[in-house]
């Protein structure tokens, strides 16, 4: 159930992402978007727990899987750049 949790919030948290950060080449589709904030609500869970702000067990909350998909959105767009 944990996980699902996880997925959903990265989810919102990509669509958040996307809407702060426009540009030319932002993901144009709904699934590189959900997939976008899943894994930066993925890596800001792990990355959490390696830094200590989270107890192993708790994942990362709405504002650090939309931080995270921010970031992973920079990443995209510096690795797509024309």
């Amino acid at each position: 159930m944990h996980i699902i949790w996880t997925i959903l919030i990265g989810f919102v948290a990509g669509l958040i992402a996307k809407a702060i950060m426009p540009g030319d080449n932002n993901p144009s589709g709904f699934f590189l978007t959900a997939c976008i904030g899943i894994a930066g609500s993925i890596a800001a869970t792990y990355l959490g727990r390696m830094l200590n702000f989270y107890q192993e067990g708790s994942s990362a909350g709405f504002i650090g899987a939309v931080i995270g998909a921010i970031i992973l959105l920079a990443i995209y767009h510096m690795a797509t750049k024309k």
